[in-house]
């Protein structure tokens, strides 16, 4: 009889393997977890990235139209300049 192991020496193995069969699997649960965690950092910096760039295109849309009031009175002015550089060239 002492060659043969009791029912409780098998319980506890068994226990023993299940166990170890959840913390395998929790720790692949972690694992899993963390690249997720990982994957959603990124997905948040580039969400980031994308409200700046909306952000600097809604400024942009917004000062167009000064941009080229601007731009409209500086060739007025360079025009006038040069009609007034050649009447004064011409001898007036």
């Amino acid at each position: 009889m002492a060659d043969a192991a009791s029912p409780a020496a098998f319980d506890i193995e068994a226990q023993r393997a299940q166990i170890q069969r959840a913390q395998e699997e929790t720790g692949k649960f972690v694992a899993e977890q963390r690249k997720l965690m990982a994957e959603a950092a990124k997905l948040a910096t580039e969400q980031l990235k994308m409200s700046a760039e909306a952000a600097k295109l809604g400024r942009d849309r917004a000062l167009a139209p000064w941009q080229v009031a601007l731009s409209g009175m500086a060739a007025g002015a360079a025009f006038f300049g040069a009609g007034a550089a050649f009447i004064k060239l011409l001898g007036a």
